[in-house]
């Protein structure tokens, strides 16, 4: 999931009640809630470097042991050589709540990432399998709206805090608004109609007191555990439907739509062809197929242009690996890609050239 998503959940979670527990507490559940995305420096080191790293090391088993145990001890030196050499007066942080709260925040931050259908490696560095919960879109405006906006009744009240709420919402409302391609009307005025909501709340003074704060907090962090649980059944009822026509798929992905929990993209994979189509829940037939299959990439020259450095990167991440072959005087270009994001463009693979003879002769 984005940093927003993210940085609203550790603060919701704060929101909630945990920050009472002591202080520095809402430090924890924020810095624990985004830690494992400190592997976002791997961008440094080229893109197909950093889809081979990301969400693995940093994110798996061992590093949800580790990483509490780290922040706790940079908030207790903070509290310690900063905070209370400031404030000498002021109560000192407890290491046993910090331990816990920057636990339960840290696990939130992989179980969203897991939720979605570019996926997590849970196991690492044990394991290098991908797991996927083809839950929720990357960037979520649902969860924007719901955890931003308990939070933003909590805490706009001064001119400067209001001003970057009435910012981050303007600036939310251009990515919903303005991507139309991807965005459909009805969640367009939705999200529109959520923030007139939130400023009608606000004018009212609901969630300006503590209380109330807190059992908002509580109510958005069920919705939004409400609203991932409802959209993980859809990968059983395309199966099913798969079924139905013939198609026995060894594995499924419905990937979840921007901002629309009734629809998903479908990559379907039998031991030779990929199956892609649309998954509409409120239409009949709710399952549509493209006409044409992909098959799956085999052969000497796949095999040959997949020792390629980028190409093993690619392919370590790539849960649906396809290729496009051109052949030429020259030998053969091999365009490597995946399925969840062949026809939308994005995250497209490495390009691998080989002369006649099947060795590498160049790769981007």
């Amino acid at each position: 999931m984005d940093p927003i998503a993210h940085t609203f959940t550790g603060a919701a979670l704060a929101a909630a009640g945990l920050k009472r527990a002591t202080p520095l507490a809402s430090a924890a559940l924020i810095m624990a809630a985004n830690a494992p995305d400190v592997d976002v420096l791997a961008y440094f080191a080229g893109e197909f470097q950093a889809v081979a790293f990301r969400r693995g090391w940093t994110h798996g088993v061992l590093a949800l042991a580790l990483w509490p145990l780290v922040l706790t001890g940079v908030l207790l030196a903070w509290d310690r050589f900063v905070r209370r050499a400031r404030q000498p007066s002021a109560a000192p942080a407890r290491a046993g709540p910090l331990l816990a709260l920057s636990a339960l925040a840290l696990l939130t931050h992989p179980t969203l990432d897991w939720m979605n259908n570019y996926g997590l490696r849970w196991l690492m560095p044990f394991d290098g399998r991908w797991f996927y919960g083809d839950a929720l879109f990357i960037i979520d405006p649902w969860i924007w709206l719901t955890l931003g906006g308990v939070l933003f009744l909590g805490t706009s009240s001064g001119r400067a805090s209001l001003t970057a709420w009435i910012v981050f919402f303007a600036a939310a409302s251009a990515v919903v608004l303005a991507n139309t391609e991807f965005v459909p009307a009805p969640a367009r005025v939705l999200f529109v109609l959520g923030l007139v909501a939130l400023a009608a709340a606000r004018w009212l003074g609901l969630g300006a007191n503590a209380s109330a704060e807190e059992r908002a907090a509580r109510i958005a962090l069920g919705v939004l555990a409400a609203y991932v649980l409802g959209t993980v059944a859809a990968r059983a009822h395309v199966r099913q439907a798969l079924e139905a026509r013939g198609i026995h798929a060894e594995r499924v992905m419905v990937a979840p739509a921007a901002a629309n929990p009734f629809a998903g993209d479908v990559v379907a994979s039998t031991s030779s062809a990929y199956y892609s189509g649309r998954w509409r829940w409120l239409e009949t037939p709710q399952l549509e197929l493209r006409d044409a299959t992909t098959p799956r990439p085999q052969g000497a020259v796949f095999e040959a242009a997949a020792r390629a450095p980028n190409a093993q990167r690619f392919l370590s991440w790539a849960r649906f690996p396809a290729a496009e072959v051109e052949n030429d005087a020259a030998g053969f270009v091999v365009r490597f890609t995946d399925m969840r994001y062949r026809d939308t463009g994005r995250l497209n693979g490495p390009v691998v050239r080989l002369d006649a003879n099947l060795e590498i002769v160049a790769a981007d």
